[in-house]
């Protein structure tokens, strides 16, 4: 793979989480499983996650706002 294809832009959960008024640590405070600092700014910034990670974000997110999340909102990509 190239370096284009991997990475793909900002995300949506960049946005949400700019709007929200959270930083990485707030993410990686509210997850239960192992979420790092560096994931969650490869999710911000677009770098291509896995399926895996993109859905631990997604809960640690739900955790931190109280509010569900899908991988499909924050994620501009399969």
């Amino acid at each position: 793979m190239s370096d284009k294809e991997l990475e793909l832009g900002v995300q949506p959960l960049d946005q949400i989480m700019e709007e929200r008024g959270l930083k990485n640590h707030d993410l990686v405070a509210a997850s239960k499983d192992g979420l790092t600092h560096k994931q969650v700014q490869k999710g911000r910034k677009g770098r291509r996650l896995t399926r895996n990670l993109k859905d631990k974000i997604a809960t640690a997110l739900s955790a931190a706002t109280g509010t569900t999340y899908a991988p499909g909102q924050l994620f501009n990509y399969r």
